[in-house]
């Protein structure tokens, strides 16, 4: 199954290869999934379980944190090292264009993405 593709953002949600998703999602290298997190304070090592799992495994982990970037916290950034990702940590709409740009490049790139009002 060929990975996601993301066209769009805002109103609460993402529009994911023609489907308009409501509320934060996780795009993986074979599906779109809802995503429990409406914060990055939210996040967690397990809300992001299935990023671990993907098939092919991802090598980078985009979390897209709302209107304005953050820092993940320190455990959190831990945890997903030593779970053998990079990890960036963007603004919703940064972290929107480059998972397009990574993904045009061929990477294994998996996103977490906190929906927009």
């Amino acid at each position: 199954m060929p990975p996601p593709v993301l066209s769009g953002y805002g109103e609460g949600g993402f529009r994911v290869s023609g489907e308009f998703l409501t509320g934060s999602i996780l795009l993986l290298p074979d599906r779109a999934a809802p995503w429990s997190a409406a914060s990055l304070a939210d996040a967690s090592i397990e809300n992001l379980a299935s990023v671990f799992t993907a098939e092919p495994r991802p090598e980078l982990l985009l979390i897209g944190c709302g209107r304005q970037i953050m820092f993940a916290p320190p455990a959190l950034r831990a945890a997903i090292k030593g779970q053998g990702l990079a990890l960036e940590v963007l603004d919703t709409g940064a972290a929107c264009r480059t998972y397009n740009v990574l993904l045009a490049e061929g990477r294994r790139v998996a996103a977490a993405l906190i929906a927009l009002g």
